[in-house]
């Protein structure tokens, strides 16, 4: 297990440090002096498994803050270590998530007694993490937003799973509107900029609700208000949102920035959408580029096809894979007609018509995106499984 140890006090560190090197369970371990208030993440960039927190010496036991930083990391499992075992600091910390409470003084038997029992308590345990899907455009016009909306109507209507699209597109996002003439209460920018008290009420309050399992957290329309969003707050509001929605689709827009390079950095999946020209070619080209020079493989990278046609002369599927060197996840065909009716209408392609092909399509892109979740859930479940 990855373990980290937090303390204000570097001699009560030291003793964590040694009390919990070579401990049987324990394969790597950090150690961090500072209080966890004001923290809003972990101070490294692996995931933890343990939070060992040091509050002796009559410190206020944070609680709160502890609680807050659980939001962000499902998978972490905390032991508190504290002077004095009180029924209501039992019942806080249990209410909070806390697995083990230790009173001082600690001893070795002490942290190997809570390391095998938060293991046993979880080796056997499906790790609920959700999938974050990003869409992102080759070039002006591709459909992106289209796609990714109305994708995840569909993938939360067959899946019945918990869905949110949150809109990335920090300048000009308007992925809202193909799915509802509803005002948002809150926008991204809003939710941000509080996300250090961020919360799943807090989160829902600033949605629009599409269907009660698929909702959409929009952009501000006015452009000036994203401008304070941070990398660490893209960070921060991706790790809590997959840690209470099953799909997290994120409408990344075309802009490389830092925001950007972020969420694709965090994504399971990207799904860059073009369309089969030489100008929609070009510019996917450099795109591509940049996947490869961030280190974004085949795995993660899973070009989609928009508005397809079948004519003669038409460039096929493989000029793209040609072009591009990553194979075509999937091709969603042209039917002007009622993709100008949703559009238009501000209604689901799947409710207004669904046999059209481009809702069929959508159909069979969710169905795949599901069943790869669903296999790749159950590659990790016989891995925990594996585990000595």
């Amino acid at each position: 297990m990855k373990v980290i140890a937090i303390s204000g006090d570097s001699r009560n560190l030291e003793d964590l440090r040694k009390l919990a090197t070579g401990l049987e369970l324990v394969g790597e371990l950090y150690c961090h002096q500072g209080e966890l208030s004001g923290m809003a993440m972990l101070p490294v960039r692996d995931e933890m498994d343990v939070l060992i927190l040091d509050c002796r010496h009559g410190g206020i036991t944070p609680i709160a803050d502890l609680e807050r930083l659980l939001g962000f990391y499902p998978r972490l499992n905390a032991i508190l270590v504290v002077d004095q075992e009180s029924p209501d600091l039992l019942l806080r910390a249990l209410r909070a998530g806390v697995r083990e409470v230790i009173k001082a003084p600690v001893s070795r038997d002490d942290l190997q007694v809570a390391f095998h029992r938060i293991h046993q308590k979880t080796r056997g345990a499906q790790r609920g993490d959700g999938r974050v899907l990003a869409f992102m455009s080759c070039k002006g016009g591709s459909g992106a937003s289209f796609l990714a909306t109305n994708l995840g109507y569909v993938l939360a209507q067959r899946s019945e799973k918990n869905v949110l699209l949150i809109d990335m597109n920090l300048q000009f996002g308007d992925a809202v509107l193909y799915l509802s003439d509803r005002r948002p209460a809150a926008t991204l920018p809003d939710v941000t900029r509080d996300i250090q008290r961020i919360d799943l009420s807090l989160l829902k309050s600033a949605q629009i609700e599409v269907l009660p399992n698929y909702s959409i957290l929009a952009s501000a329309d006015d452009p000036t208000q994203s401008m304070d969003i941070r990398p660490t707050h893209v960070e921060a509001l991706l790790r809590f949102a997959r840690a209470h929605y099953d799909y997290v689709l994120l409408d990344v827009g075309r802009s490389l920035d830092t925001c950007t390079i972020q969420a694709l950095d965090m994504a399971d999946q990207i799904y860059p959408v073009l369309q089969l020209t030489l100008p929609f070619l070009r510019d996917a080209k450099r795109l591509f580029d940049v996947y490869r020079s961030l280190d974004y493989g085949p795995d993660k990278v899973r070009p989609l096809l928009n508005r397809v046609e079948r004519s003669p002369g038409d460039l096929k599927p493989e000029d793209a894979e040609n072009h591009l060197f990553y194979k075509v996840f999937a091709s969603v065909p042209n039917h002007y007609k009622s993709v100008t009716a949703s559009v238009n209408q501000g209604v689901p392609i799947q409710s207004l018509d669904a046999g059209s092909p481009v809702s069929r399509s959508l159909q069979e892109l969710a169905d795949r995106i599901a069943e790869r979740s669903a296999a790749q859930s159950r590659g990790l479940l016989s891995r925990l499984f594996s585990r000595g």
